[in-house]
């Protein structure tokens, strides 16, 4: 497995042309940046967009009839993508169907996404009534690698070229350098600043990238502290920002921009590129949100026609909570005792809303049009046969 990033940087100062990416970047400066190099008029203006952005997500968030619908899918839509981008690959279906009690049966990299989705719920149930810190950061990336991992102590990291195996960055070195450079990024962000949140969140990302500080997990603990800062910042209420996805489709930008800093200072290019990040995925987010909360209004009408003395609201929530559903969770709900639960999801079944799926000994109840929902990247949905044939793309409903 290659390392969290293939590329990276830290910011430059009047000794820049004495960078070498060979040799370990302990005269990292320390934050913050000059903002004059920072808040420009572009950026400023981008972040209004972004803000806007945001505040129309945590506005449709909070929409949705129950938060746990969007608590369990979209942060596992983060934890795959931003996992993806470290060449750990699953798939969606495999972190929905192993998200539970049955994770230990899951294949490896399936595992290491699902501890990437518990970091997020941490991390958020942190930083509601603490401040980010250095343990904090710390703590996040042993759940993501399972380890008790602590800050780099061996000497010899460096970062790569995928392609062509040249080194690009090679990180400071120290534990002591190590923690006294975090613990500066933890004052700048939590230190009283005129600096826009949003403009500090890519200006923290970038400064934890280029200290790497640990063995491991480097870029997808930075991509967590990311979204715990938004929530930190009341921004937005849970883990709900997708913002890997932006990052994959646009991975060559995100690492030379990084990289862009360390050598030429590019503060502004690199910071306008994460606020545009900030509001196409909230809008796209946004989308999302819409469309499943229409999908689910589609669903319970469906069940109440065709099935009345089975439907309840709390039944049609918990298809979007659970889209690979088993008997044990309408138990646990209290909707109905065992042997009646699997009553109701057979006759899910028969009417095209659930698909029966045996793995091994078990049987799971897929949401195939939610799960296709989830996981297109347009956020367009179908009705269920016998309502109407058309299409609907939620984006477009008000």
């Amino acid at each position: 497995m290659q390392a969290d990033s293939t590329v990276i940087g830290s910011n430059g100062d009047a000794t820049v042309a004495s960078f070498d990416p060979k040799m370990p970047y302990n005269e990292l400066p320390l934050l913050p940046p000059d903002v004059a190099e920072v808040e420009t008029p572009q950026v400023l203006k981008a972040c209004i967009n972004a803000r806007v952005a945001l505040a129309e997500l945590k506005q449709a968030a909070q929409l949705i009839p129950n938060a746990s619908v969007l608590i369990n899918a979209l942060p596992m839509l983060e934890a795959r993508a931003s996992s993806e981008i470290e060449n750990i690959v699953t798939t969606a279906d495999n972190m929905f169907r192993y998200m539970d009690a049955s994770e230990s049966a899951a294949d490896p990299a399936t595992k290491e996404a699902l501890r990437y989705r518990r970091a997020l719920f941490d991390g958020a149930d942190h930083v509601r009534t603490s401040a980010l810190s250095v343990a904090a950061a710390i703590e996040v990336c042993r759940t993501i690698k399972d380890e008790q991992l602590n800050l780099r102590a061996n000497p010899g990291t460096s970062l790569r070229n995928s392609a062509t195996g040249e080194v690009i960055y090679t990180p400071p070195e120290g534990q002591s350098l190590l923690r006294e450079k975090l613990e500066n990024w933890a004052s700048f962000l939590n230190s009283p600043s005129d600096l826009d949140p949003l403009v500090r969140m890519a200006i923290q990302h970038y400064q934890f990238e280029a200290i790497h500080p640990f063995p491991d997990g480097n870029g997808r603990t930075g991509r967590v502290l990311n979204v715990l800062y938004l929530v930190e910042q009341g921004l937005i209420d849970d883990p709900i920002l997708y913002l890997s996805r932006y990052i994959i489709s646009t991975k060559a930008d995100y690492y030379r921009l990084l990289n862009e800093v360390t050598t030429e200072q590019a503060w502004s290019a690199w910071v306008l590129y994460m606020l545009k990040g900030i509001e196409e995925t909230c809008l796209w987010t946004t989308d999302k949100i819409r469309s499943i909360r229409e999908l689910m209004s589609h669903t319970g009408s469906f069940i109440q026609r065709r099935l009345p003395k089975i439907y309840s609201w709390e039944l049609v929530q918990l298809l979007f909570m659970q889209p690979y559903c088993r008997i044990a969770h309408i138990v646990d709900a209290d909707l109905a005792k065992r042997q009646t639960a699997s009553v109701y999801l057979k006759q899910l079944v028969e009417i095209g809303i659930l698909e029966e799926l045996k793995v091994g000994r078990e049987t799971l109840f897929v949401h195939p049009k939610y799960i296709e929902l989830l996981t297109g990247d347009e956020n367009v949905w179908v009705y269920y046969a016998g309502i109407e044939t058309e299409s609907i793309d939620a984006a477009k409903l008000a």
